[in-house]
């Protein structure tokens, strides 16, 4: 059986078909043909020239280190899944770059098309690969369509700034994140597992997703963020109380809080657990999963003629045994 191989004219030198010594196939109008191929099924096997030798007792395994760099994409330096998209001079980049790019090779510029290297495709979902996260202290390797599911839920994932006042776009650890909520956004910093905080505000009638306050609490060898805020619950204005842990939710478990506000012989009181801030603030906060408090009843506890609010929130953490 002769030899497949893709045009070099087309391809060039640096092409990941040339490097694996497979040839493309593409759609209808591809630049990339079959030479001295006599005529067979399309799904029939070719002989591999240039083919490395055996490696582990598996014939012609590719070194891992050419194969990984074919995969990354130049554009988001990212692994490439398919479908994967190459230019005429052989180029490779993933799909959802191609479409950033204005159909122009961010390698040399040539207009991209729509050609695929399907044999660069085939040669990918044989492979194991590391997870992304590997810099930041992941060692585990998966088959190559594994990978993604496990990314979503690694441990080792960065973690999205806390702080409910902006749309902030820091992530990082969360040495990184205290840093940052101290520095940047001004956090109070307190260590303990017990607080009593007074929240002060000349005008409560301005609630429209105004967040208030984010304090960061330090026991048991764990961070954790107070949140106090005033929202509108469909049309009535309330205020409200939440803790999240600065960790996964599996850990975040092991802990409970609770809350208090009250004045005049009266309180209210909420016991949960805290969220992880792998959920998102505005999650949390949709969810109800904290101390609600009506505006009527909070202006009532803050006394006076009711046109300033002064609340006075209790609380404590604890880890469950």
């Amino acid at each position: 059986m002769s030899c497949l191989r893709a045009r070099k004219d087309q391809i060039g030198d640096g092409a990941p078909c040339a490097v694996l010594g497979l040839t493309c196939m593409d759609e209808p109008g591809s630049p990339f043909m079959d030479i001295d191929s006599p005529p067979g099924p399309i799904n029939e096997q070719p002989y591999v020239q240039n083919a490395y030798p055996p490696e582990n007792g598996k014939p012609g395994t590719l070194p891992k280190s050419i194969v990984h760099e074919l995969l990354e994409c130049p554009v988001c330096t990212n692994f490439i899944y398919p479908p994967i998209h190459q230019c005429p001079n052989g180029h490779t980049l993933c799909s959802n770059c191609k479409s950033k790019v204005h159909n122009k090779c961010p390698t040399c510029r040539q207009e991209l098309g729509n050609i695929r290297c399907l044999a660069l495709e085939k040669v990918a979902v044989t492979l194991d690969l590391p997870c992304k996260y590997h810099d930041l202290g992941c060692l585990d390797i998966f088959p190559y369509y594994s990978k993604l599911k496990h990314e979503a839920q690694c441990t080792f994932r960065p973690y999205n700034c806390p702080y409910a006042g902006s749309e902030c776009p820091i992530t990082g650890d969360l040495q990184t994140l205290l840093a940052h909520l101290k520095d940047d956004h001004k956090v109070d910093m307190h260590i303990g597992s017990t607080f009593n905080h007074r929240y002060v505000k000349a005008n409560p009638h301005e609630v429209e997703n105004a967040t208030w306050m984010l304090t960061v609490f330090h026991c048991f060898g764990a961070y954790f963020c107070l949140h106090f805020e005033a929202f509108q619950l469909g049309k009535s204005p309330v205020f409200m109380a939440f803790l999240r842990f600065m960790g996964d939710d599996n850990e975040a478990k092991n802990f409970s809080y609770s809350l208090e506000v009250g004045a005049n012989s009266r309180k209210l009181i909420w016991q949960g657990v805290p969220r992880s801030i792998r959920d998102s603030h505005c999650k949390v906060r949709d969810s109800y999963d904290g101390l609600i408090i009506p505006r009527s009843m909070a202006l009532s506890f803050s006394g006076g003629d009711m046109k300033e609010l002064k609340l006075k929130v209790t609380g404590r953490i604890w880890k469950d045994q």
